[in-house]
Parts: structure tokens; C-alpha cells; sequence
């Protein structure tokens, strides 16, 4: 149909404001250029797509009546590059909703006729819907239904291409009545159809997508799972595709349709072509946010590798990422997990890799830890993965907790690797307390550290060993060594405290017990004992000179702990 008829529908009640006689301004465009208003009118609209992309280009091909609700549009500027895509792709008209701000600007009026592109006003009460139906009606030998149907869901697919990928896919779902979900390589749920999968299931789709990814079948690949046939199709990142095997392919989503998508018609196709393009869109946005989490991650480390004193590790991170991980100006309560792996025949495991499916056993909702994927910051450290927890803050006066429960992150990582670790592959895991200060985090970082020393001499193939479990493990050997060796130990470690709490009345040896009960936290420890926070420092002090022994580290923690231990039962 011609532009002219479409104005000529009095229910739709649009009205011309680009595209009579003396529109034109001396601009670039000029319509069909003949300048004559009759000639514009006479202008073929042969599709009826509605865009709201402020670069609407790549889906037009020509011939089209574009309806926008103008939501691109915040000022006197954005006009000029949305019009001049139109325009370069040959559309027929513009008709733009007033329903988003009352009008239509004077900026989309006058780029308008800067490049002679026609241009209609749509009123508020107008639906964009009617005037798709109207247009749709009038088009020869086509199924109305169906076309009005496909350009209603590219319409909502569009529009939403800022929205979450949940409702991207909802969308999909209703429009083709088939489940769509997206997972990880490891089966974790990113978005998708309620409820997720069984466990057995989505990992089993995820090790079917890595064999054929990596045996080079081309995308869609066709996988049968129980007596179900699903369509796996790769959402590539900003990247690209990663190299077969690389470290980089488990960071992959995988878009999963519960049907054989070879058997679509064109259509049908097209519309999930358009769904993998806004889920790459969402992807490299969450690849952005990541990147500035393991720049935060990295300079952490450096820090902490460094000689910069503790006080100054919060200054020199909030000129990075920090805030955007804590978004508070302060040091937020954090957790280090740190990871090694060998091959079986003495090689080390990939520590990319390692940080993928660390951050994946993490964020896997029956995990170790409820966090988001903005709560872990991580990046490698040579053959070590390195990841950064944020802890939930507690309510005013209560004490911190541990965050990740490490026995659940064993399992996690023990079903994740199942499949990818070989017989005498060996995963140690090493879990510190949580950091409230960053004074407490180079401690926390040696913490973890040793605690994934005893992890990976513990001779199972995926160990995870926190700070309870080193406690344990030392006073679990009490029993095994003879009393006149254990009350010997005791008495050279804490007779220089005894002697100088007997002789100055002080209270180094409770200070050194309290100290401990309250997970070497400063903050916990000053408050138990009503002390400023300088003066506890002083006592701890004056502890490490009597006994030669350096604090920050955890063997002398477990030391102390275990002679007082054994002084409590003398």
C-alpha cells in the first residue's frame, strides 16, 4: 500500500508532519527528489517493523513504515544519527508515537527534513498494533495472521534488546511454545524457563555442547537427552568463539531449545538468529562488568605482593574497580578462595580455567554461598586461581561469619569436574576466614594459601579445606604426641606471657586467647576486650616481641592455639 492511503484511514487519525510541499529546508535529502509533497505520499510501504534501537539500521532493508515510541530520544541531538540510519536503508516513512513524551520534538522534525525522510505522528491513543493490523490487511499475497504475528514478536524481541535476558526468552517461549533456557558449561542456569533442569540433565547437555564444540560441529548442534531432543546454539561473547579446548570455552553460554530446530521454516529461524544476537548483547555486557572485577581482583593482589602499607590498599582500589563491587566507599567484607590443580602427569591445571569453574561452583544455587555474580572478584596468579568473595554485611553489632561453607564447594566442584578430571588429577581448594579490614588481608590471603597446601596433600581428587579445617586437623594430633612433649611445647610458647603478666599485671595471655576466639579480627577483639583499637595493636605487639613469634601467620596462630589448648587441660 501507499503512504497516502495509510493517511487517509480517519480511525487511525495520523498526521503528516514531514513530507508536504516546503518541507524540505536545504538539507541532504529530498524525498524522491522532485520536492513535490504527491510524489512522497505515493511511496510504497511494504513492511511495518516498530524499532527503538538507537542505532536501528542492521534491520532494515528498505520499503519500510518504521514505528518508534521515541525511547532512544533524551535531548536536542539524538535525533540526527537515528534519522540518517533511516534514511541510508531507504524506509518510506517515520511515524513516531507521542505516547512517551507528549510529542513529537522538534530535533526528529527537523532532521527529518533534513534528509526529505516523511514523517508521521501517531496519537497517543493509537496503538501501534492498529496500524501494523491496518497495513498487513492491505499487503497482496500474504497469511495475515501469521505475518502480523511475526512482526509483533520481532517487534517485543527489539524492544527489549536492553531487558534481561529472562524476559527475552519468556517472550520467545510464549512465541513458540517450546522451553528456551540459557546455561553454562557446567550446567548452571543463567536464564531461562522455570523450573530449571535436573541437575543430571544440565549437565549433561553442557558435556554434549563442549564435545561438539570441540569437535568442530557447526551450531545448532542436535543432542538427544533421556528421550528428549534439544538444540544447543553457542552465544558467542564479545571475543568471538574461543579456541577449541582453551581455557576460555568454559566461560561459554549456551542457548538450550527443548525442540529440533532444523525442522523450523524460515521464519521461525529468524526470530531465534534475533534471540542469540540480544543474548550476545547480554553476554558482553556481563563480560564487561567481569573484566572491571578482575582488574579489581589483580590489583588487590599486587597490593597485597607489594610493600604499600595495609591502611593504604582501600585508597589505591577506589581509583579502580572497588566500586563497583562494594558500592560503599569503605573496605567491604570479603573472603579469598584460592585454587591449584595437577595433572596426572605433573603438569599444572589451567588457572583460567580453574577461576571459571571456582566462580560456577560458586554461583551454582544449591551452592557453598549465596552471591551473585558481582560478589566475586578473581584473576591467576601464576598457576593459581585467585577469587575474591564479597560477605554479606551482618546487622549492626553482629559478629561475621564465615561466608563459604566449604564442604559444599567440594561437592559443587567435585560434580562440575566429574567429567573433566582424570583418574590421578588432583583440585586443592583453600578457603580463608572473612576479611573485615584490609590490615587482616594479607593474613587472610597466607590463610587460604596453607589452607590449600593441606587440600592438595589430602589425597583426593577435588579437596576444599577452610580455616576450621586446619584448627581441626592440629588438635585432632594432640592425642598422638606424648604429654611431657605437648606440656613442653606449651610452656616455652606462653611462659614469656605468664612470666610478664605475673610480674607487670598485664593481660597479654587473655588478650592472646581472645585475640583467637575472635578469628584474629581486630575490630571483634578490641570491642570484646573494650579496648581502641591502637591500644589492642600495642598488646599484640608486645605478644610477637616476648615470643619471637610473627602473628600474621597462620602456623603461629595454630601454634598458640594449641598450647592453650593443651595449658587448659594441664
Amino acid at each position: 500500500m501507499r503512504l497516502r492511503e495509510l493517511l487517509d484511514a480517519d480511525e487511525l487519525g495520523l498526521v503528516l508532519l514531514v513530507g508536504r510541499d516546503g518541507d524540505d529546508d536545504g538539507g541532504d535529502g529530498g524525498g524522491d527528489g522532485d520536492g513535490d509533497g504527491d510524489g512522497v505520499l505515493d511511496r510504497v510501504v511494504r513492511a511495518v517493523p516498530t524499532l527503538d534501537l538507537a542505532d536501528p539500521g542492521r534491520f532494515l532493508h528498505g520499503g519500510e513504515l518504521v514505528l518508534s515510541e521515541l525511547a532512544w530520544w533524551r535531548g536536542d541531538g539524538d535525533a540526527e544519527p537515528f534519522v540518517t540510519a533511516l534514511a541510508r536503508a531507504g524506509v518510506t516513512a517515520l511515524a513516531a508515537g507521542e505516547a512517551a513524551h507528549g510529542f513529537v520534538p522538534d530535533d526528529l522534525v527537523r532532521a527529518c527534513r533534513r534528509h526529505g525522510l516523511p514523517l508521521v505522528a501517531v496519537r497517543p491513543e493509537t496503538p501501534f498494533t492498529a496500524v501494523t493490523e491496518h497495513v498487513l490487511r492491505r499487503l497482496p499475497g500474504r497469511h495475515v495472521a501469521d505475518l502480523a504475528a511475526l512482526v509483533e514478536r520481532h517487534r517485543r524481541l527489539l524492544t527489549d534488546r536492553t531487558s534481561a535476558p529472562d524476559s527475552v526468552l519468556e517472550l520467545v517461549r510464549q512465541s513458540l511454545g517450546v522451553a528456551v533456557r540459557v546455561l553454562s558449561v557446567t550446567g548452571r542456569q543463567i536464564a531461562g524457563c522455570r523450573p530449571v533442569p535436573h541437575a543430571r540433565t544440565a549437565a549433561a547437555l553442557a558435556a554434549r555442547y563442549l564435545a561438539a564444540r570441540r569437535s568442530g560441529e557447526p551450531s545448532p548442534h542436535r543432542v538427544t537427552v533421556g528421550n528428549r531432543i534439544y538444540s544447543l546454539v553457542a552465544v558467542r561473547g564479545p571475543g568471538g568463539p574461543a579456541a577449541p579446548g582453551g581455557a576460555a570455552e568454559f566461560g561459554d553460554w549456551l542457548l538450550v531449545v527443548e525442540a529440533d530446530t532444523s525442522l523450523w521454516p524460515a521464519r521461525e529461524t529468524e526470530l531465534l538468529d534475533r534471540t542469540v544476537e540480544l543474548l550476545a548483547d547480554a553476554r558482553s555486557v556481563h563480560e564487561r562488568a567481569k573484566a572491571a572485577l578482575h582488574d579489581l581482583a589483580r590489583r588487590l593482589l599486587d597490593l597485597l605482593h607489594s610493600r604499600v602499607p595495609a591502611e593504604e590498599i582501600p585508597v589505591r582500589l577506589s581509583a579502580t574497580a572497588q566500586a563497583l563491587v562494594s558500592r560503599v566507599s569503605h573496605w567491604p567484607p570479603c573472603q579469598f578462595v584460592v585454587a591449584e590443580g595437577l595433572r596426572q602427569g605433573g603438569g599444572p591445571v589451567p588457572a583460567a580455567a580453574l577461576r571459571v569453574l571456582l566462580e560456577e561452583a560458586l554461583l551454582r544455587p544449591d551452592g557453598p554461598v549465596r552471591v551473585s555474580p558481582q560478589d566475586i572478584a578473581a584473576t591467576t596468579d601464576g598457576d593459581r586461581a585467585v577469587l575474591l568473595v564479597l560477605v554479606p554485611v551482618p546487622a549492626p553489632g553482629a559478629p561475621l561469619g564465615p561466608a563459604v561453607d566449604c564442604a559444599a564447594l567440594q561437592r559443587g566442584l567435585g560434580a562440575a569436574l566429574a567429567r573433566w578430571l582424570g583418574p590421578e588429577d588432583r583440585i586443592g581448594v583453600g578457603v580463608s576466614a572473612p576479611v573485615e579490614t584490609p590490615a587482616s588481608a594479607r593474613r587472610a590471603l597466607d590463610e587460604a594459601r596453607t589452607g590449600l597446601r593441606a587440600a592438595l596433600n589430602a589425597g583426593q581428587p577435588v579437596a576444599v579445606r577452610g580455616p576450621d579445617d586446619l584448627t581441626a586437623h592440629v588438635l585432632s594430633l594432640l592425642p598422638l604426641v606424648p604429654a611431657e612433649t605437648l606440656h613442653g611445647f606449651a610452656a616455652r610458647l606462653l611462659g614469656p606471657l605468664r612470666d610478664h603478666d605475673s610480674r607487670h599485671r598485664t593481660e597479654l595471655l587473655h588478650t592472646l586467647r581472645t585475640f583467637l576466639e575472635c578469628d584474629a579480627s581486630w575490630t571483634r577483639c578490641a570491642a570484646e576486650l573494650r579496648l581502641h583499637v591502637n591500644s589492642l595493636r600495642r598488646r599484640m605487639a608486645r605478644i610477637e616481641q616476648l615470643t619471637g613469634r610473627d602473628l600474621a601467620s597462620l602456623e603461629t596462630r595454630l601454634d598458640f592455639l594449641a598450647a592453650l589448648r593443651i595449658a587448659r587441660t594441664a
